[in-house]
């Protein structure tokens, strides 16, 4: 056993080929439209539960959720029932209707 071999548990990857660093889910996100708007993924949908950035997405993928906004202003957060928009860092590949969990980062 090599002193860094504790490394290699941090890197333990999930089912989906993706490491999530929290288990903790914090809410879900449904897809009601998927668009590519400067080359970064962009999911436009329905919250449930509290989104901030920086927290992940995991659909097909996991993805880093870099911005939030809602009536094409920028928010520190989105709540439960808000209808907003999340530019991501990565794809998760999602298609309408879709339903995408959301942990903390």
């Amino acid at each position: 056993m090599g002193p860094f071999d504790f490394l290699k548990r941090l890197k333990k990857e999930d089912a989906g080929g993706e490491f999530i660093a929290s288990r903790r889910l914090v809410g879900r996100f449904l897809v009601e439209e998927v668009l590519t708007v400067f080359g970064r993924e962009t999911l436009i949908g329905m919250v449930e539960g509290v989104i901030y950035p920086g927290y992940k997405v995991k659909g097909r993928a996991v993805a880093l959720i870099r911005e939030i906004q809602r009536d094409r202003k920028r928010v520190d957060f989105a709540v439960d029932g808000d209808r907003v928009a999340l530019i991501l860092e990565g794809k998760t590949s999602a298609k309408k209707g879709d339903v995408l969990e959301v942990y903390q980062s």
